[in-house]
């Protein structure tokens, strides 16, 4: 059975008082919850503070982002060594640097292939926006961003995949947990057809979209759902504990 993940992404919130203080708030609880993989993915400037207050803990530490470079002349970016140094996860491809910053998919490619090199666990975003959703596209968004049989899928036993719909990332429109159970099942389908039900079966799946303590149940208990990427709920302390204490106790349950 995969092990499911809940992963925190703060976003361009918290300072580093704050997410010291964020820490000091979620460190005791996190520490006795079982059963249940736990990430937070605090701005850049706190990763090295942070690193060094979660040692011994069973609480792990990702990135926002990264360049696909390992050095040179890119004024203002972080290289996947620089990260390898201080956390074990990044997130790679989401929809706010898809459509803000522009990233293609060859860029979001480059960048997963980066971060394995290294080491580094990419948690890859993938998902449809609204118009593509209501035309009926959101398989063949899917297919594009999963990428070609020579592309990032081939790694799929060393990433971990965060479908996240774009009309519900920061809307509090949540995808319902058939809905969003029914696509992550292509999703698995898609990667069995290219590359065999055991690799298929290996990758974690999770859902992002305005998850919150409220709703976080309804898609731990599908199948298909392997956990959540948390956005706005993660730097609230409480918000965060129970969305991860409902999913070991789903996970025991199941």
């Amino acid at each position: 059975m995969r092990t499911p993940l809940i992963a925190g992404n703060w976003k361009m919130n918290t300072t580093l008082d704050e997410a010291v203080e964020l820490v000091g708030k979620l460190r005791p609880d996190l520490d006795l919850i079982k059963d249940v993989e736990k990430v937070i993915c605090p701005p850049f400037t706190s990763l090295d503070r942070l690193k060094k207050l979660l040692k011994g803990s069973s609480i792990e530490l990702g990135a926002q982002n990264m360049y696909f470079e390992e050095k040179g002349a890119y004024t203002g970016e972080i290289s996947p060594l620089m990260l390898a140094e201080l956390c074990d996860f990044v997130i790679i491809g989401h929809s706010e640097r898809r459509h803000y910053f522009n990233e293609t998919e060859d860029m979001i490619d480059k960048k997963v292939r980066a971060a394995l090199k290294v080491g580094l666990t990419p948690i890859l975003c993938i998902g449809e926006t609204l118009e593509e959703n209501e035309a009926g596209k959101t398989e063949e968004v899917l297919i594009k961003q999963l990428g070609s049989p020579s592309s990032r899928i081939y790694y799929a036993g060393g990433l971990v995949l965060a479908y996240e719909p774009v009309w519900a990332i920061g809307t509090g429109r949540a995808a319902s947990g058939k809905q969003a159970n029914d696509t992550i099942a292509f999703i698995r389908q898609r990667i069995s057809k290219q590359y065999g039900k055991g690799v298929a079966q290996e990758v974690r799946i999770l859902y992002g979209g305005s998850v919150t303590s409220a709703n976080i149940a309804e898609f731990i208990n599908q199948p298909e759902i392997d956990g959540a990427l948390v956005g706005g709920a993660s730097i609230k302390a409480d918000e965060f504990l129970d969305i991860v204490r409902q999913a070991s106790e789903i996970k025991r349950v199941r």
